[in-house]
């Protein structure tokens, strides 16, 4: 309720810090009433799964660096990349299906790979979590092992059913939309 507020200036810095994440900033009540926010709490608003998660900023010690971590632990992109700070966001995704792309970022084939992969989860937003592991990342190891892939069988897709952990994984040449999109119909029936 006050612009000029510690809490408000540790808000947009870490809006300065965070500039790929829109902001918005409000004490207009209708405004809070119509979204359900407390005064003095961060909400971020997720897309990809339509869920939210509020930060209390009433705590004294909630500062721009608290917030920062607050956001990259619960945000979810179109396609998130699965790593120690956003595994939190994404095992509190209200999405039952997680489709994973383990692959190695550091190939060549890689941007046009997350291009494909990119377009596909725009078939599936709200209904599939698509997920990037990269194999460089040595804590994604006990992911290769939990679908029992090898680095030579990369890149791959895997599809994980949370509640029951049905799995499946298809390993590719290539990504492409029509084969992401078949693989997860192919599951989901």
């Amino acid at each position: 309720q006050e612009p000029e507020s510690s809490e408000v200036s540790q808000f947009r810095l870490a809006a300065d810090r965070t500039p790929e994440v829109p902001f918005g900033l409000s004490t207009s009540p209708s405004v809070l009433s119509h979204y359900g926010v407390a005064p003095n709490t961060v909400t971020l608003f997720r897309r990809v799964d339509s869920d939210r998660r509020d930060l209390d900023m009433n705590s004294k010690d909630v500062d721009a660096e608290k917030i920062v971590r607050f956001i990259r632990m619960n945000e979810l992109r179109l396609v998130t990349e699965y790593n120690p700070v956003t595994a939190v966001g994404v095992m509190q995704s209200s999405l039952q299906l997680n489709l994973l792309l383990i692959t190695d970022m550091m190939s060549p084939k890689h941007p046009e790979r997350m291009r494909r992969y990119r377009e596909a989860a725009e078939l599936f937003k709200g209904k599939i979590l698509f997920i990037l592991v990269d194999i460089n990342l040595n804590s994604n190891e006990r992911i290769m092992s939990f679908f029992k892939l090898k680095k030579s069988q990369l890149p791959a897709l895997a599809i994980f059913h949370v509640p029951d952990e049905q799995r499946d994984v298809l390993t590719l040449d290539e990504v492409s939309v029509e084969r992401v999109q078949d693989f997860c119909n192919r599951f989901s029936q």
